[in-house]
Protein backbone atom coordinates (compact mmCIF):
# COMPACT_ATOMS: atom_id res chain seq x y z
CA UNK A 1 0.00 0.00 0.00
CA UNK A 2 3.06 2.12 0.90
CA UNK A 3 4.08 1.94 -2.72
CA UNK A 4 0.81 2.84 -4.17
CA UNK A 5 0.60 5.90 -2.16
CA UNK A 6 3.96 6.98 -2.99
CA UNK A 7 3.06 6.70 -6.55
CA UNK A 8 -0.10 8.77 -6.27
CA UNK A 9 1.95 11.28 -4.09
CA UNK A 10 4.49 11.13 -7.06
CA UNK A 11 2.36 11.47 -9.78
CA UNK A 12 0.37 14.34 -8.54
CA UNK A 13 3.49 16.45 -6.78
CA UNK A 14 6.24 15.39 -9.26
CA UNK A 15 6.87 18.93 -10.32
CA UNK A 16 7.02 20.26 -6.58
CA UNK A 17 9.66 17.41 -5.36
CA UNK A 18 12.71 17.43 -8.08
CA UNK A 19 14.51 14.87 -5.94
CA UNK A 20 11.83 11.99 -6.70
CA UNK A 21 12.24 12.76 -10.65
CA UNK A 22 14.86 10.64 -11.23
CA UNK A 23 12.34 7.97 -10.91
CA UNK A 24 10.17 8.43 -13.73
CA UNK A 25 10.90 7.17 -16.97
CA UNK A 26 9.99 7.79 -20.70
CA UNK A 27 7.54 6.37 -23.02
CA UNK A 28 6.08 3.74 -24.24
CA UNK A 29 3.81 5.88 -26.09
CA UNK A 30 5.03 9.48 -25.64
CA UNK A 31 9.02 9.43 -24.96
CA UNK A 32 8.64 13.41 -24.44
CA UNK A 33 5.60 13.84 -22.41
CA UNK A 34 4.33 11.82 -19.25
CA UNK A 35 6.93 10.60 -17.58
CA UNK A 36 5.86 7.73 -15.60
CA UNK A 37 7.58 5.34 -12.63
CA UNK A 38 7.94 1.63 -11.98
CA UNK A 39 5.47 0.92 -9.36
CA UNK A 40 5.46 -2.38 -7.12
CA UNK A 41 1.53 -2.70 -7.27
CA UNK A 42 -0.77 -4.50 -5.32
CA UNK A 43 -3.49 -3.72 -7.59
CA UNK A 44 -3.04 -5.57 -10.52
CA UNK A 45 -4.20 -4.06 -14.01
CA UNK A 46 -5.96 -6.42 -15.97
CA UNK A 47 -4.02 -6.21 -19.49
CA UNK A 48 -7.07 -7.09 -21.88
CA UNK A 49 -8.98 -3.96 -20.29
CA UNK A 50 -10.62 -0.94 -21.98
CA UNK A 51 -9.89 2.27 -20.13
CA UNK A 52 -12.19 5.57 -21.31
CA UNK A 53 -11.01 8.50 -19.32
CA UNK A 54 -11.15 12.12 -19.83
CA UNK A 55 -9.60 14.79 -17.86
CA UNK A 56 -10.89 18.67 -17.75
CA UNK A 57 -8.64 21.61 -17.47
CA UNK A 58 -9.59 25.26 -17.35
CA UNK A 59 -6.13 26.77 -16.47
CA UNK A 60 -3.04 27.54 -18.81
CA UNK A 61 -0.06 26.16 -19.34
CA UNK A 62 2.65 27.85 -16.72
CA UNK A 63 6.45 28.70 -16.33
CA UNK A 64 6.65 27.99 -20.17
CA UNK A 65 6.30 24.57 -19.88
CA UNK A 66 3.28 22.50 -21.33
CA UNK A 67 -0.38 22.22 -20.21
CA UNK A 68 0.13 20.13 -17.25
CA UNK A 69 -3.38 18.87 -17.60
CA UNK A 70 -2.15 17.72 -21.34
CA UNK A 71 1.11 16.00 -19.56
CA UNK A 72 -0.99 14.16 -17.12
CA UNK A 73 -3.19 12.93 -20.13
CA UNK A 74 -0.04 11.47 -21.41
CA UNK A 75 1.47 9.95 -18.78
CA UNK A 76 -2.29 7.95 -18.31
CA UNK A 77 -1.58 6.67 -21.56
CA UNK A 78 2.04 6.38 -20.39
CA UNK A 79 1.71 4.15 -17.21
CA UNK A 80 -1.04 2.07 -18.71
CA UNK A 81 0.56 1.34 -21.60
CA UNK A 82 3.53 0.02 -19.35
CA UNK A 83 1.21 -2.21 -17.79
CA UNK A 84 0.59 -4.34 -21.05
CA UNK A 85 -2.73 -2.86 -22.22
CA UNK A 86 -2.92 -1.94 -25.95
CA UNK A 87 -2.78 1.35 -26.78
CA UNK A 88 -6.31 0.48 -28.85
CA UNK A 89 -7.67 -0.16 -25.28
CA UNK A 90 -6.94 3.38 -23.93
CA UNK A 91 -9.25 6.15 -25.27
CA UNK A 92 -8.80 9.53 -23.66
CA UNK A 93 -10.86 12.75 -24.03
CA UNK A 94 -9.41 15.95 -22.42
CA UNK A 95 -12.09 18.81 -22.51
CA UNK A 96 -10.70 22.36 -22.17
CA UNK A 97 -12.66 25.58 -21.49
CA UNK A 98 -11.63 28.55 -19.34
CA UNK A 99 -8.10 30.52 -19.66
CA UNK A 100 -6.57 27.08 -20.99
CA UNK A 101 -8.67 27.34 -24.23
CA UNK A 102 -6.64 30.27 -26.03
CA UNK A 103 -3.82 27.34 -26.25
CA UNK A 104 -5.68 25.27 -28.59
CA UNK A 105 -5.83 27.87 -30.68
CA UNK A 106 -2.48 28.85 -30.71
CA UNK A 107 0.49 27.04 -32.70
CA UNK A 108 3.36 29.24 -30.91
CA UNK A 109 2.10 27.58 -27.31
CA UNK A 110 3.60 25.83 -25.27
CA UNK A 111 1.55 22.82 -25.41
CA UNK A 112 1.29 22.86 -29.05
CA UNK A 113 3.62 20.17 -30.04
CA UNK A 114 2.27 18.41 -26.67
CA UNK A 115 -1.16 18.43 -28.74
CA UNK A 116 -0.09 17.25 -31.80
CA UNK A 117 1.11 13.96 -30.47
CA UNK A 118 -1.93 13.42 -28.21
CA UNK A 119 -4.33 13.94 -31.34
CA UNK A 120 -1.72 12.08 -33.23
CA UNK A 121 -2.63 8.85 -30.92
CA UNK A 122 -6.25 9.44 -30.90
CA UNK A 123 -6.07 11.11 -27.67
CA UNK A 124 -9.41 13.58 -28.52
CA UNK A 125 -9.10 17.07 -27.31
CA UNK A 126 -12.39 18.70 -27.00
CA UNK A 127 -12.55 22.49 -26.55
CA UNK A 128 -16.19 24.37 -24.71
CA UNK A 129 -17.39 26.76 -27.14
CA UNK A 130 -18.85 28.94 -24.61
CA UNK A 131 -15.07 29.30 -23.73
CA UNK A 132 -14.17 29.44 -27.34
CA UNK A 133 -16.96 32.46 -27.89
CA UNK A 134 -15.49 34.20 -25.17
CA UNK A 135 -12.17 34.67 -25.98
CA UNK A 136 -12.93 35.02 -29.73
CA UNK A 137 -11.91 31.57 -30.76
CA UNK A 138 -13.40 30.38 -33.96
CA UNK A 139 -13.51 26.91 -34.27
CA UNK A 140 -11.19 27.24 -37.89
CA UNK A 141 -8.97 28.79 -35.25
CA UNK A 142 -8.15 25.37 -33.57
CA UNK A 143 -4.95 23.46 -34.17
CA UNK A 144 -5.14 20.25 -36.18
CA UNK A 145 -7.60 17.54 -34.98
CA UNK A 146 -8.47 19.41 -31.86
CA UNK A 147 -12.64 19.36 -31.90
CA UNK A 148 -15.49 22.53 -30.38
CA UNK A 149 -18.11 21.61 -28.84
CA UNK A 150 -21.21 23.39 -27.96
CA UNK A 151 -19.87 23.09 -23.92
CA UNK A 152 -17.46 21.81 -21.92
CA UNK A 153 -20.76 20.36 -19.59
CA UNK A 154 -22.24 18.95 -23.15
CA UNK A 155 -18.81 17.65 -24.07
CA UNK A 156 -18.48 15.56 -20.45
CA UNK A 157 -22.14 14.77 -20.58
CA UNK A 158 -21.32 12.80 -24.09
CA UNK A 159 -18.54 11.84 -22.94
CA UNK A 160 -20.19 10.32 -19.79
CA UNK A 161 -22.74 8.74 -22.04
CA UNK A 162 -19.93 7.13 -24.17
CA UNK A 163 -18.63 5.15 -21.12
CA UNK A 164 -15.48 8.01 -20.40
CA UNK A 165 -15.02 8.26 -16.60
CA UNK A 166 -14.25 11.86 -15.53
CA UNK A 167 -10.81 12.28 -14.05
CA UNK A 168 -11.39 13.55 -10.41
CA UNK A 169 -8.57 15.79 -9.73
Amino acid sequence: MRNVVTFLILTTWATTAPASETAFGKGPVFNDYGPVAVVDVTMPVDPDMELKHSFDVSAPAVDGKPNSTLVSAARFINMHAATGIAEDNIQVAVVVHGKATMEMADENSTSADLIAALTKHNVRIIVCGQSAAYYDVATDDLLPGVEMALSAMTAHAVLQQQGYTVNPF
